[in-house]
């Protein structure tokens, strides 16, 4: 299903790629992530996980934390309580401390709430 989440982060992510001169096949090589994949992700057919927006943020030139906050699961703007849980992003709180942990427990916590919201979104 598109929405425009997906097709905001899609433009962002084929802009900064086509910016590099990097084709679909040359960020697979470079990420890990089939060329398809990042194809539909594109074209918003698709939303990226947190693991998937690792493995693309080095090459397309972009640090971890941006990735995340285009694809809302970050937020820099204050929020409600209200807000965090309904709209699918973190409170600035809990984004401010996430951020002082390791790597791997970020895309851990970060990869659980992506299911959380995505159950949410079909219990809803």
């Amino acid at each position: 299903m598109m929405t425009d989440n997906n097709k905001s982060l899609g433009k962002i992510l084929k802009q900064r790629r086509v910016t590099m001169v990097l084709t679909l096949a040359g960020l697979s090589a470079k990420s890990g992530v089939c060329p398809s994949h990042l194809g539909r992700i594109e074209l918003g057919q698709r939303f990226p996980s947190g693991r998937v927006l690792h493995k693309i943020a080095g090459p397309l030139g972009f640090n971890e934390g941006e990735l995340l906050t285009y694809a809302g699961y970050l937020t820099t703007q204050p929020s409600s309580m209200t807000d965090s849980f309904s709209g699918g992003r973190l409170d600035p709180y809990v984004a401010r401390v996430l951020s002082q942990e390791p790597v791997g427990t970020q895309r851990t916590v970060v990869t659980i709430l992506g299911v959380l919201k995505s159950m949410a979104k079909s219990t809803g």
